[in-house]
């Protein structure tokens, strides 16, 4: 059985490859980066460090580098994680 093919095209303004920040880049790299792609990276970093509350994984412990994305909070939800991103792409 083949899969379903997803006939949806990606967005192209969340494609549109976006510079991060110098407190950012040192989480994903200096390179510009599409958004999705610099959600991905701050989860492989969150899990590499483990960084997930373990009693309530949708909230992130933050260590030094993410405090400086965060606005200097010590810990965000998931949700909240975005909106601090979004701030730090250009």
């Amino acid at each position: 059985m083949s899969e379903p093919k997803d006939t949806r095209k990606p967005n192209a303004t969340l494609m549109k490859p976006l510079q991060p920040s110098q407190e950012l880049a040192a989480i994903v790299g200096a390179a510009p980066l599409p958004r999705p792609e610099v959600v991905s990276k701050v989860w492989e970093y969150i899990k590499k460090h483990k960084l997930q509350n373990p009693q309530n994984k949708r909230e992130i412990m933050a260590d030094e580098k993410l405090q400086a994305v965060f606005g200097g909070k010590n810990k965000v939800s998931m949700f909240e994680m975005n909106k601090h991103l979004a701030q730090h792409l250009k």
